[in-house]
C-alpha cells in the first residue's frame, strides 16, 4: 500500500507549484519512491506515463501557453498583446526586466528550463529502473522494450525542443538526487543534438507502429511519433537527404490521413486523436482541461463569453495577405475577420465549456497541444525534397496539401521553398511551428522573413535563441548566457 500512495509521478505531475531554488530542479519524488516501486508492469507503465503528463506541465506553463509562446508569439502571427509579458515576447524583448521573486511571471517561467528536466529526470528513472525488473513482471519482453523505447523516445524529444529554445543546455542522462544535484554547463547546441539523435536512434529499435493500448494512439509514443520527431531533427540540422526517409516512414505507414477541412471536421484536429494527430499531448479528456490555454488568449465573445477583446492580437491585414485565395477552407473555417476589424479570431481552440452560468464562471477548454500531425510531416517532405532536388515530387506533395483546402495546383510562379514555407504557415497557423520554421528559412535557405523584432545582424547573433533567466545564471557558475543576450543588459 505504501508503495501505492508514493507514486513518484502522480505527485509530481499534479504539483501545480514547485521549488526554484536548486539549479536543476529536476527531483520530483523522494528517492524512497524508487526503492518501493518498480515492481510490477503496471509500475512500470505508470512510471513511463508521468513523462507525458510532466510534459503537459511543461507545455502549459507561463501561465498557461509556454508551447504557444516559444513556437507562435515572436513570429509574424501576432502583432502585439494586452498582457505586458507576452507583448515583449512578441516583440523578442525578451531580457524584460522581471524580479526575482516574482517566480510566477510568465517571462521568468518562460526563461528558465527546470520542467522540461523534470521530464528528462523521470526519463532517466524508467530508464535507470526497467531493465533492473524482474522479467516476470512483464507480459513479455517486448512490452519492457517498449515502455524504454518511450523513455528514449521523451528524452531525445525534450533534448531536441530545449535546444531549439536555447541552443546548448546541460545534458543529464541520469537521475539526480537533491542531495547529489550538482551543477552543470550547457552542452554546445551540437552536442545536445547528437544526444537527442542517439537516443532517438535507440527508441525507434524498441518502438512498434502500434501503441501497447490502443487508446494511447498519438498521445504516446510509437514508432510513427519517433519518425515524425527524427524528420524534424534532421530538417533543423539541414540534413534533408535524412530527413526525407523519416518523413517517408512516416507517412507510408498507413497510419495517418488527411481530415476534411470544412469547419466542423477541421476543428476535430484540435480537439485531439483526429486521423491527423502523430503526436499529441492529451488534455481533452474528462480528468483534463485547462483554463488559461492558447484559446484564452487568442478567442473574445462570442466564441468566449468572458472576453470582449483577444489578449493576443492577430493582424487581419496580415491573415488577408497569407491567405491570398478567399476560396481556402481554412480561411473560413477557423477565421473569423469580420467580427472586428482591428483583429482577427483563430477558432482552432475554440473547443470550450464553462464551469456555470454565472458571470464569474471559469472558462475551460479541451483541446490537445497537437505537436506533430499529417500534414506537417506532408509539407516537411516536400521542403526536404526541394532541398534535394526532387522539385516534381516537392510539387506533387504541396498541391495535394493545396487540393485538401479547396485550392487550385500551385501555378509555379515565384519560389518553390518559400511557398511551401507559406503553405506551412498556412496551414499549421498557431500550432507551435513557426517561428522555428522562420529560423530553418533562414539558416537552411538564406530566405529572411523576420521583421522589426529581430533585425538581420540580431539572427546573425543568435537573438532566436532565448536567454537563461538571470536567476540560474545566479545558481549555477558553471552556466554561460546563450550568444546574443550576453551582450544585453538583463
Amino acid at each position: 500500500m505504501k508503495r501505492k500512495i508514493l507514486i513518484l509521478m502522480l505527485a509530481a505531475v499534479l504539483c501545480t507549484t514547485y521549488s526554484c531554488s536548486k539549479f536543476l530542479d529536476i527531483e520530483p519524488v523522494s528517492s524512497a519512491t524508487d526503492e518501493n516501486f518498480w515492481k510490477t508492469q503496471s509500475d512500470a507503465n505508470a512510471g513511463t506515463a508521468a513523462m507525458y503528463a510532466l510534459l503537459r506541465k511543461a507545455f502549459n506553463d507561463a501561465s498557461g501557453i509556454s508551447f504557444y509562446a516559444y513556437g507562435d508569439l515572436p513570429s509574424d502571427e501576432f502583432r502585439s498583446a494586452t498582457n505586458v509579458n507576452f507583448d515583449a515576447v512578441i516583440k523578442m524583448n525578451l531580457n524584460l526586466s522581471v524580479p526575482s521573486s516574482d517566480t510566477g511571471n510568465p517571462m521568468y517561467r518562460l526563461r528558465r528550463y527546470e520542467i522540461f528536466y523534470q521530464v528528462i529526470d523521470q526519463a532517466n528513472r524508467v530508464i535507470q529502473n526497467l531493465p533492473k525488473m524482474d522479467a516476470s513482471a512483464f507480459d513479455n519482453e517486448a512490452v519492457r522494450n517498449y515502455y524504454l523505447g518511450e523513455a528514449y523516445f521523451m528524452r531525445s524529444f525534450t533534448y531536441f525542443y530545449m535546444s531549439r529554445i536555447w541552443g546548448g543546455v546541460p545534458i543529464v542522462r541520469e537521475s539526480v538526487q537533491p542531495v547529489s544535484a550538482v551543477n552543470y554547463p550547457a552542452a554546445t547546441e551540437k552536442e545536445v543534438l547528437e544526444q537527442s539523435e542517439t537516443d532517438l536512434n535507440k527508441a525507434l529499435t524498441l518502438l512498434k507502429w502500434e501503441n501497447i493500448a490502443a487508446t494511447d494512439f498519438a498521445v504516446r509514443a510509437n514508432k510513427g511519433v519517433a519518425y515524425a520527431l527524427k524528420a524534424h531533427l534532421s530538417a533543423w540540422k539541414g540534413d534533408y537527404a535524412t530527413c526525407v526517409l523519416a518523413a517517408d516512414s512516416v507517412l507510408q505507414s498507413g497510419k495517418y490521413s488527411f481530415v476534411g477541412r470544412d469547419s466542423l471536421n477541421y476543428r476535430t484536429i484540435y480537439k485531439g486523436k483526429s486521423a491527423e494527430g502523430i503526436f499529441e499531448v492529451a488534455q481533452n479528456g474528462s480528468n483534463e482541461s485547462s483554463s488559461t490555454g492558447i484559446g484564452f488568449y487568442t478567442l473574445a465573445a462570442p466564441y468566449n463569453r468572458m472576453l470582449i477583446n483577444p489578449i493576443f492580437n492577430i493582424d487581419p491585414t496580415h491573415i488577408k495577405t497569407l491567405f491570398n485565395d478567399v476560396k481556402d477552407k481554412r480561411l473560413n473555417s477557423v477565421f473569423d475577420l469580420e467580427l472586428n476589424t482591428e483583429y482577427a479570431i483563430c477558432s482552432k481552440y475554440a473547443n470550450l465549456s464553462y464551469s456555470d452560468e454565472t458571470a464569474n464562471a471559469r472558462t475551460i477548454f479541451k483541446n490537445n497541444i497537437i505537436v506533430f500531425r499529417y500534414s506537417d510531416i506532408k509539407l516537411l517532405l516536400a521542403e526536404a525534397l526541394a532541398a534535394t532536388n526532387n522539385v516534381s515530387r516537392a510539387q506533387t506533395i504541396l498541391n495535394e496539401i493545396r487540393t485538401q483546402a479547396g485550392l487550385l495546383a500551385w501555378n509555379g510562379d515565384g519560389n518553390l521553398i518559400e511557398e511551401i514555407f507559406a503553405e506551412r504557415a498556412r496551414e499549421l497557423f498557431l500550432e507551435g511551428h513557426r517561428f522555428y520554421d522562420m529560423i530553418r528559412l533562414k539558416k537552411n535557405f538564406n530566405i529572411y522573413k523576420f521583421s522589426d523584432q529581430m533585425i538581420l545582424s540580431h539572427f546573425n547573433a543568435k537573438k532566436y535563441y532565448w536567454p537563461f533567466d538571470p536567476s540560474l545564471l545566479n545558481a549555477n557558475s558553471l552556466l554561460n548566457q546563450t550568444p546574443f543576450w550576453r551582450s544585453v543588459n538583463m
